[in-house]
């Protein structure tokens, strides 16, 4: 199986309250994609597309030399439909991950791609939840408990067959932003499969989680 990771980096660095890209925000001296690449890479991914603010391409040249990239949109759904445009003769399986999980083991891509390989269409890494969790009304009055057993967290890499992902993308209806590219295949019907995900490749979203980040790192 020949597989092509695409990271997903066009978002901004507001809630980070970084003046650049979050994707090119450091962690431990080198850029938050980086990492990203590199853990797909080491997990077992053949080549990576980045998608990029097509206005900070440069930058992006500088920090991930040899690897190939592509302007992504305003959002993640158009960055994602514009890398896989750009993959469609790279390999017939598609890791989608998020550069803001640059701490994601390789192992936990090996998992995905071993799923895969096992004949799976989609396949995500998941973890437990632990924590007593609520539904609530509009007005953020407990409505009752979730049955925890059955929710999971999910992460990245998201793996899937190639030709699934650029059917469920093609099917996608104008305008529809979902929340992951699993969401998008859930929704023609295709089944998702899980293995287990990882506390490290937790997502870095704000400030405190760029500093728990510099901490795994530095040990």
């Amino acid at each position: 199986m020949h597989a092509v990771g695409i990271v997903a980096a066009a978002g901004s660095g507001l809630r980070l309250g970084a003046d650049l890209p979050k994707a090119l925000v450091p962690l431990a001296g080198r850029p938050l994609v980086a990492w990203s690449v590199d853990a797909l890479l080491a997990g077992g991914v053949a080549e990576v597309v980045v998608a990029v603010p097509a206005e900070q391409r440069a930058a992006f040249e500088t920090a991930l030399p040899g690897v190939r990239l592509v302007d992504g949109g305003a959002t993640r759904t158009a960055s994602v439909r514009a890398a896989l445009s750009a993959a469609h003769d790279l390999g017939d399986a598609v890791l989608v991950h998020d550069a803001a999980r640059p701490l994601t083991p390789p192992e936990v891509v090996a998992r995905v791609l071993a799923a895969l390989d096992g004949g799976a269409r989609a396949v995500v890494p998941v973890l437990p939840v632990v924590d007593t969790t609520v539904a609530v009304d509009a007005d953020g009055v407990i409505t009752g408990a979730l049955p925890r057993e059955q929710l999971r967290r999910v992460q990245t890499p998201q793996g899937f067959d190639r030709a699934t992902l650029v059917e469920a993308y093609g099917r996608l209806p104008a305008g529809a932003e979902l929340t992951d590219d699993a969401a998008v295949v859930h929704s023609i019907g295709v089944p998702v499969r899980t293995v287990a995900g990882d506390e490290r490749a937790a997502k870095i979203t704000v400030a405190h989680d760029l500093a728990l980040a510099e901490k795994q790192v530095r040990g």
